[in-house]
């Protein structure tokens, strides 16, 4: 019982300590905060989202239907790392990574990303399984490097960029989310990727999913079910 308290007041204490992801950096350039990346209603207070069924899923845009002033040249199969803004991700949880490919007749400024467009690329998750202290990737990093798969299509797309906060999450809806979405020109690509089925946000993700509601201290974790679609494969 000492040891779960203790764990309780450390979470409690590092409650303030809300990120957002807000710049991407490729091939050794950094573009500004919010210039290849959709600015999030979070800018200012860090805050996450805690209702999975919020239109804010989608992409926690602050001004739906702006967009970025800017869209990221990549080439597939190349990477694309994006960086934290208000400090480094200092609670625990995995990191997703998901694209969705620009209609006809629309461009990465202007696709709204609704609608089951979404596929996964990325996901990540922890060590430590049943030690009572669980490691995850990302912990205290300040910037992440998403893998873009090298047999996408060619074209535009959103990558939306999505991490977990799970220290409060044992209760419904004490999970946090905290996201946005970058646009991205993809060129150099194979095509034939595999994917699972396209999902929604909101709607890809339910509130008594186990990697949504999570007891990240007691009993020890032996396991971790992350949220959402298998990923995709070339």
């Amino acid at each position: 019982m000492k040891v779960n308290t203790s764990l309780a007041v450390l979470a409690a204490a590092s409650a303030n300590a809300h990120y957002t992801f807000s710049s991407t950096t490729h091939n050794g350039a950094r573009a500004g905060d919010w210039q290849t990346v959709r600015m999030t209603e979070n800018r200012y207070s860090n805050g996450p989202v805690t209702d999975v069924n919020s239109q804010a899923m989608t992409c926690y845009e602050l001004n739906p239907g702006q967009g970025a002033p800017q869209t990221l040249g990549v080439t597939a199969g190349s990477t694309v790392t994006i960086n934290t803004g208000g400090g480094g991700i200092f609670h625990p949880g995995p990191l997703h990574a998901y694209l969705a490919k620009v209609p006809a007749g629309q461009t990465a400024r202007t696709f709204n990303g609704k609608g089951a467009v979404w596929f996964k690329i990325y996901q990540d998750g922890p060590s430590g399984f049943g030690t009572g202290t669980l490691s995850w990737p990302s912990d205290n990093k300040q910037s992440v490097n998403i893998p873009i798969p090298r047999c996408v299509e060619n074209g535009e797309y959103l990558l939306r960029v999505e991490h977990i906060a799970l220290h409060s999450a044992s209760a419904p809806g004490g999970a946090q989310l905290y996201l946005s979405c970058a646009q991205l020109s993809i060129s150099g690509g194979t095509g034939g990727i595999r994917t699972p089925g396209l999902v929604s946000f909101p709607g890809a993700y339910k509130t008594s999913d186990p990697g949504i509601q999570f007891n990240l201290y007691w009993p020890a974790p032996t396991r971790y079910i992350n949220p959402g679609p298998a990923l995709a494969t070339c």
